[in-house]
């Protein structure tokens, strides 16, 4: 089975506050935590060109007992037990760097201080990402647009000081990411780009899991 649970910037926060609340609940020693949000679930509460994300990726800063709350609230709110999880840390957009270029978001339930990645250190994440099935590309040109609209444009100086802050330079960026990079830069039409782009992620990712399922049903 293949089924995938959305979250919505709002449920984010709903979840958020009731792991928190779970966790000083379980802990009994008003102990603050922290996490980081980053990739789909940084880019849901920071801008506002997507309605929801299917993973909800963090760096998780706790202690055993935060780990256990998560499944905790999983279960109890019927959601995938993975729905908070740092598998990221694994993956090549992750850094020891990110937190100190963290920024705070909000305290839930006066325990769990939440954090995200934004701007050009979210947009060099994305980069090194770089997935043509999820929305790591349409992301890329969403906040670049995005921060143009706020008046906080990206420029080539921020983006190769975050990507030497964070992963020493470009050398591990796929060139048909940097070419997707570039172009929306400078793109009079970025936004039209933006929709190619999600159209394309989401005929990759049907693909992907069909893929996935015949490869289950012959086993």
């Amino acid at each position: 089975m293949f089924i995938e649970k959305s979250f919505s910037k709002e449920e984010i926060d709903h979840y958020l506050y009731l792991l928190a609340r779970e966790y000083k609940r379980r802990n009994r020693k008003s102990k603050r935590v922290e996490l980081v949000l980053v990739g789909g679930a940084s880019v849901l509460v920071n801008y506002g060109f997507r309605d929801s994300t299917t993973d909800i990726d963090a760096m998780i800063l706790a202690d055993s007992v935060m780990k256990e709350t998560i499944y905790a609230v999983a279960e109890k709110e019927h959601i995938p037990d993975g729905w908070l999880n740092a598998d990221f840390q694994r993956s090549g957009s992750y850094s020891k760097s990110l937190f100190e270029h963290s920024e705070y978001y909000k305290t839930f339930a006066k325990v769990l201080e939440v954090r995200t990645i934004r701007g050009e250190y979210l947009l060099a994440m994305k980069l090194m990402s770089g997935r043509n099935y999820k929305r790591d590309l349409s992301d890329i040109v969403g906040i670049i647009e995005c921060s143009k609209e706020e008046g906080n444009e990206i420029t080539l100086e921020k983006i190769d000081k975050a990507m030497e802050d964070l992963y020493g330079g470009w050398d591990m960026v796929d060139d048909y990411v940097k070419a997707v990079f570039q172009a929306a830069l400078s793109d009079p039409d970025a936004w039209k780009k933006y929709e190619e782009l999600v159209a394309e992620e989401d005929f990759n990712k049907a693909i992907k899991i069909e893929n996935l399922k015949r490869i289950k049903t012959k086993e």
